[in-house]
């Protein structure tokens, strides 16, 4: 999920008040039920502001500074995750050459190609263009201009614009030499989840047109009760379709979800949450590698004083956003400012699978793996798709992307490296990726950085014997839903930990 992720259906009327005056209106999500799950930076004048303030934090790849969030590119990414130092064979450099990334959209973007080439101009102009592809098998449902208004048609098709872009120059940015799909579908969910067959049948196409080892990324998601009493039957029929492509050695990976443990009510319009724990699906499915969301803190250490992101007129308060430069440190992703974080918990559908040996009893668990998810500590990303949306103005615009949806493309990534490292090695692709971490890759410390409780700051204890700056749990901010605990070893936050891609492609290349 990223940045313009579920989270944002709440986090709209906030930071659209919070904004300093004038500043650009903030779109609503594409579609409540299966929804984007991106989130975007809001581009206000308080933080694109032009001008070097006190507290810039990153500058974008066309000279703008950005206030108070960090940002990362590829190749800090790349460096934090050790993806640079991840070899074929022979010591020769795996950009994920023979591979193939599908990303599965609804809509799709019109600008797709060009966006991705502007990114691959930016970070990486010495190797060839992108191979790259988008397709249409049930038809091209795009649109060619957006009014921001509504829940379907052309709003619908922008708010996953945002989606699809992030997903294609992400799952790039780590493997760049793959053969990249953007699998574009009819419209999206607007009220339950009749969006899903479409998607399923395009995913279906896929698998039997995609070689084998094909690595599946899908950042959308619904709250599990949104199946209502016939979840068993209805998910089972999609989940027929992941046995397929697991049968052929594909890899499915899913976002976990921007919220925390909170998930959105079907009957109320997705107006209200459910009182208790929840999770996603097809997160939660156990037959998909769950993807959870860390923040990053790389080269800058959060320091709030204070618990409050915006003062009582509306601007970011220098207080909350505070940062020391220096230090490295991960954390599980649970920003306070949204509310928004990482998806995780029990299901409520499935029971645990036999494989998945750590975690809170009862049902399967999610996330299994986790990445950089963070809007402060977001990636950069290009777009020029319905750019009155998307950036507020009439042309294209770098901005700021985090959520899940920003994890799991990457993911996906990290494993098209491990494919190519296999195939260079004489190997067949890796297969169904869940029952080895938890057979012993993801308690491997070569393999994985274990995420644990971090405590950043000094501001007052304010919420549930907890401070803004205290990154514990996977609850919300402010709200009576609980979270899951960040443990020491697997927990349902982050799963394992984040990848060190070295250690990690390692591991399953030697497996058999």
């Amino acid at each position: 999920m990223t940045t313009r992720l579920r989270f944002m259906k709440a986090a709209i009327a906030l930071l659209a008040a919070g904004a300093a005056a004038g500043a650009v209106a903030i779109p609503s999500v594409a579609a409540p039920g299966v929804v984007p799950l991106a989130a975007a930076v809001p581009r206000t004048p308080a933080v694109f502001s032009g001008t070097r303030g006190p507290s810039t934090a990153c500058t974008l790849p066309d000279g703008t500074p950005v206030n108070y969030y960090h940002c990362y590119t590829p190749a800090e990414i790349r460096s934090a995750y050790g993806v640079d130092g991840v070899a074929a064979a022979g010591g020769a450099a795996n950009l994920g050459q023979g591979q193939t990334i599908v990303l599965v959209d609804a809509y799709g973007s019109p600008t797709a190609s060009h966006d991705l080439g502007v990114f691959h101009d930016a970070f990486f102009p010495s190797l060839p263009a992108p191979d790259f592809e988008q397709v249409f098998p049930q038809g091209n449902p795009q649109y060619t201009n957006a009014n921001g208004q509504g829940l379907g048609g052309p709003s619908a098709a922008a708010g996953w614009s945002g989606e699809a872009t992030l997903d294609i120059e992400w799952a790039y940015a780590i493997a760049p030499l793959a053969h990249i799909v953007l699998v574009a579908t009819p419209p999206a969910e607007t009220l339950g989840v009749q969006g899903l067959p479409n998607l399923f049948k395009a995913i279906s196409t896929e698998i039997d047109e995609q070689p084998a080892g094909t690595l599946f990324s899908m950042s959308f998601g619904v709250t599990e009760q949104t199946f209502g009493g016939a979840a068993a039957s209805q998910t089972a029929k999609f989940d027929a379709v992941f046995q397929r492509g697991l049968a052929k050695h594909d890899n499915f990976f899913a976002s976990s979800g921007d919220d925390g443990t909170l998930g959105a009510a079907k009957q109320h319009k997705e107006t209200a949450t459910y009182p208790n724990p929840t999770v996603g699906w097809p997160a939660s499915s156990p037959y998909v590698v769950s993807v959870g969301g860390t923040q990053l803190q790389d080269g800058w250490t959060w320091n709030p004083s204070s618990n409050d992101p915006y003062t009582a007129s509306g601007a970011f308060n220098p207080a909350y956003w505070a940062a020391t430069p220096g230090g490295t440190s991960e954390a599980v992703w649970n920003e306070s400012w949204g509310p928004i974080g990482s998806g995780g918990g029990v299901s409520s559908i499935y029971a645990k699978p036999s494989w998945q040996t750590a975690g809170p009893s009862g049902g399967r668990v999610v996330p299994d793996t986790a990445w950089n998810a963070a809007v402060n500590g977001g990636v950069d990303v290009y777009i020029s798709a319905y750019p009155e949306y998307n950036c507020g103005t009439s042309t294209g615009c770098w901005t700021i992307y985090g959520g899940t949806s920003a994890a799991s493309p990457q993911t996906a990534g990290l494993v098209a490296l491990v494919n190519r490292a296999r195939q260079a090695a004489g190997k067949e692709p890796i297969g169904f990726l869940d029952p080895l971490l938890y057979a012993g890759v993801g308690s491997d410390a070569n393999a994985y950085s274990d995420i644990t409780a971090q405590h950043y700051g000094s501001a007052p204890k304010a919420f549930d014997g907890k401070s803004a700056g205290d990154l514990v749990d996977n609850q919300m901010w402010q709200t009576s839903v609980a979270g899951f605990p960040t443990t020491a070893g697997y927990d349902a936050t982050t799963g394992w930990g984040t990848p060190k891609a070295p250690g990690f492609v390692g591991a399953l290349t030697a497996a058999p």
